[in-house]
């Protein structure tokens, strides 16, 4: 929870392998550490990767869900930026941001330390740690876990800060999703620019709506066939996307 540069109240719980139950349960916790409310907050902001695909969707749906319950804007702020913001270094250092992908890969991106903050350097990269390790100029400091995964690679290359204390921590989502809220950046930027967009928590497919459509169509004679009735997925599910080589 963060208000005005400073961060009110943070969780960490790093132990959990069911982010179902632990997370909303961390968030109940923030809320009472910051003595706040739903109704008090202006907004949303999650981690959007990269990361563990499973944890992204859980956060991202939490997230989702309280911006409704709200009726609040919601902001993406990219993990390894956020990393890079944890890292203590005087201008001018160059700062690696790197997360163990699993299957020998890494998730990476370079940053320049600036007295306002890093500046990036390149776009996020999903690459081998090898690959990792000959990009990196010198000096570099990294941070993340994939700096003790492959430390044997990386740490000829560079510093290494333990991830341990240096993480992606909730309060430096907060801040930085504050500040990026302020500049309007909300997902909505995009369209906002070529039309007017309505609240979805005000106006979304509503069940009486629904219900009000398919008695229309019950009356016409346009019953489903309930063998061969299927959702309508416009694109592929992702298990069947071809992968991009």
């Amino acid at each position: 929870m963060a208000r005005d540069g400073a961060v009110l109240a943070e969780g960490v719980y790093r132990e959990s392998r069911s982010h179902t139950a632990s997370l909303p349960l961390l968030v109940e916790r923030v809320f009472g550490d910051a003595g706040l409310a739903l109704e008090d907050l202006e907004g949303i902001a999650v981690s959007i990767g990269p990361g563990s695909f499973t944890g992204l969707r859980i956060g991202l749906a939490l997230a989702k869900g309280l911006a409704f319950a709200g009726g609040l804007p919601v902001v993406g702020v990219p993990t390894l930026e956020a990393l890079a913001w944890v890292v203590d270094a005087e201008p001018g250092a160059t700062v690696c941001a790197a997360l163990d992908a699993r299957k020998r890969e890494v998730y990476a991106a370079l940053f320049a330390l600036e007295a306002g903050g890093p500046r990036r350097l390149t776009p996020d990269l999903a690459l081998a740690p090898e690959a990792l390790a000959a990009r990196l100029p010198r000096p570099c400091t990294v941070v993340g876990d994939a700096g003790e995964v492959y430390g044997e690679v990386l740490g000829a290359h560079a510093r290494l800060l333990p991830f341990a204390s240096h993480h992606p921590r909730g309060g430096v989502i907060a801040r930085l999703g504050a500040a990026r809220l302020a500049a309007g950046e909300v997902y909505g930027e995009v369209l906002g620019a070529h039309a007017r967009l309505l609240p979805f928590a005000s106006h979304h497919p509503r069940g009486g709506v629904i219900a009000r459509l398919g008695a229309a169509r019950l009356a016409a004679g346009e019953a489903a066939n309930l063998g061969t009735l299927e959702p309508v997925y416009v694109r592929p599910p992702d298990a069947e996307l071809p992968r991009s080589r």
